[in-house]
């Protein structure tokens, strides 16, 4: 009786353990980045991924963002150009993370990080 109450109370405790494991929403997904142009003028995002890649995201108007696009996870650079003045924001980039670079107001360059598990 020890034996079956034992292996009853482990078999419980497993299954609220992996219950609990398995209810993120997201598991190793790569990162995804989008342009959110809080500026006064158009921009133009060019974008370094941690593979060396280079992605280009043209004439983002103000008021507007762009559409989400997945990186492999590490060092991503953006270089944003506003009515020809450069900004550039290194974002260290997370699975499971969406990232805002926003260019605010002032034309200046900034990141914040979503995590898709909360």
């Amino acid at each position: 009786m020890k034996t079956f109450k034992l292996t009853a109370a482990l078999f419980l405790a497993a299954t609220i353990i992996l219950g609990f494991s398995s209810c993120k929403k997201c598991n190793g997904e790569d990162p995804a980045a989008r342009i959110v142009n809080e500026g006064s003028e158009k921009a133009s995002v060019q974008i370094k991924t941690s593979g060396g890649n280079t992605e280009n995201i043209n004439n983002i108007e103000p008021g507007t963002s762009s559409a989400y696009v997945s990186y492999a996870p590490g060092e991503v650079v953006f270089t944003a150009t506003v009515d020809s003045v450069l900004f550039v924001d290194t974002v260290f980039m997370s699975e499971c993370f969406d990232y805002d670079i926003i260019i605010n107001e002032n034309n200046t360059i900034s990141a914040t990080a979503v995590d898709r598990n909360d």
